[in-house]
């Protein structure tokens, strides 16, 4: 039997969005109307207000669909749910509106209705999604609303599919063979059955009882390929497959013809071209001088403090941005001067224990008493405010609000794709940052770099910066 849980819960969610906006504007009409004691501008029925709102409505779910609202993908993407809906919200509101004009009728009774509304039906939409995704969670751990699975081919990425979607109570998916996949991975989860080639798994599995395949090796034979594309069309099962070059289809991709006449895929190096640069560089300038100007009065304090405490106030040194740029930033002094234009062995060696080199290694590049830094820096670093002073460098244009980690050249020649990775501005805080800081290693802090590259957006720049916040006020992974 087929699922239809994601066709069950995008029709209830579009039900919950139906009745979200004509609460929102109901009780909008009654704190405006009924409720109120200032008389009204355009008097109007309550029953014809309800009748215009049932009438366009579906139109206003219309436009939700259209911006992707009730699309597998977004089911958990709370972030960049919460914006398409506040997006969606005033875009609907203004084709309520745009009807007002062209069909000459009253529709609000008061220029206050459509502002109480819009922000009543945002608040609604955003309690009745967050309510619905943690029933559908829930109800995961009872088998309602799963999605059973065969994996196809024994790689990395397949692994590391089995890995995540392993438990059907937090993942909702149900793993109901892999065929191709042995080894470790099979010894790890004796639950999931593990089959030698596809043709094993087929005899063995009912056809109704997979609603997906995910084939994550494509064979060199085609008559293989084709007997599990084949197969997943006869038996109408959903089928996706993972490309041998994954990085190729990743960032940013648009289909084009090719002098009018050859349709090829174009791969950008980021998402963040064209028009994304222009905006991104104008917020850089408004809000990180916004953000300067705030911080100025206690940057001089610290300033002051710092030159006080240890002679020098800030520390400067030599970091990689867009295109391997070269930059100084700017950072309050935290270490002492002495270790300055040293590595962290150098150091270490200097202080005549080389052991630390290895445990700061270790430990991903941080020690938690690291000897080298100041009583000041010390705490400097613990509050993050001696990254203040990098908004200096946002504003000259060096750096970006969110970006990447700059780097010193010899860290980041350790990472093979460091081109990608400068392929745009450097940040004062990232993806990386938000994600756990020091708390995960090098090799993952460059991944989540190499994400942020390839699949930038306004969006996410505003998700990264309300994180950053939230991170620095918990001191989540501080140093």
């Amino acid at each position: 039997m087929k699922s239809n849980a994601s066709l069950i819960y995008g029709l209830l969610l579009m039900v919950g969005d139906f009745l979200a906006l004509m609460v929102a504007f109901a009780g909008a009409y009654a704190l405006r109307g009924p409720l109120s004691n200032t008389p009204v501008a355009h008097p109007i029925a309550a029953t014809t207000y309800l009748g215009i709102f049932l009438l366009l409505t579906p139109f206003w779910l219309l436009i939700f669909g259209l911006m992707g609202l009730y699309t597998n993908s977004i089911h958990e993407k709370r972030f960049v749910e919460a914006g398409r809906l506040l997006i969606g919200s005033f875009v609907g509101l203004l084709f309520v509106s745009s009807y007002a004009y062209i069909s000459d009728r009253v529709v609000f009774p008061s220029k206050l209705v459509p502002v109480y509304g819009f922000a009543i039906a945002f608040v609604l939409l955003l309690i009745f999604r967050n309510t619905a995704r943690y029933v559908r969670n829930a109800l995961f751990r009872y088998d309602i609303g799963i999605t059973n699975l065969l994996l196809v081919g024994n790689t990395h990425v397949g692994r590391r599919l089995v890995d995540v979607l392993a438990d059907r109570r937090v993942s909702g998916y149900r793993i109901v063979g892999v065929a191709g996949g042995h080894g470790e991975i099979a010894k790890r989860y004796p639950h999931i059955p593990f089959y030698k080639t596809f043709g094993q798994a087929i005899a063995k599995i009912n056809p109704d009882d997979i609603h997906g395949i995910v084939q994550t090796e494509l064979y060199a034979d085609n008559e293989e390929n084709n007997e599990v594309l084949e197969f997943a069309q006869t038996k109408h099962i959903a089928y996706r497959f993972v490309p041998g070059n994954s990085e190729l289809f990743v960032g940013n991709l648009a289909v084009e013809l090719f002098r009018g006449s050859v349709p090829v895929i174009a791969v950008h190096q980021t998402a963040l071209i064209g028009w994304g640069r222009i905006v991104k560089r104008a917020t850089d300038i408004v809000v990180g001088g916004l953000m300067f100007i705030v911080a100025l009065p206690f940057m001089l304090i610290i300033a002051v403090i710092n030159k006080l405490a240890s002679g020098s106030v800030f520390f400067r040194q030599t970091r990689l941005t867009r295109f391997n740029h070269e930059f100084r930033v700017f950072k309050f002094r935290s270490q002492y001067k002495k270790y300055d234009g040293t590595t962290p062995e150098e150091a270490f060696d200097m202080m005549g224990k080389p052991e630390l080199a290895k445990a700061y290694r270790a430990n991903g590049d941080y020690l938690p008493h690291d000897p080298r830094v100041t009583p000041l820096g010390r705490f400097l670093r613990f509050t993050s405010l001696d990254e203040l002073p990098q908004l200096i460098n946002v504003v000259r244009g060096d750096l970006s609000l969110v970006g990447p980690r700059a780097l010193i050249p010899h860290e980041l020649n350790k990472y093979e794709k460091r081109h990608a990775i400068l392929s745009v501005k450097s940040g004062l805080t990232g993806l990386a940052q938000v994600s756990g800081r020091r708390d995960i290693s090098f090799e993952e802090r460059r991944k989540l770099d190499l994400y942020y590259v390839q699949n930038w957006s306004i969006w996410l720049d505003l998700v990264i910066l309300i994180k950053t916040v939230r991170a620095v006020v918990k001191r989540s992974g501080a140093v």
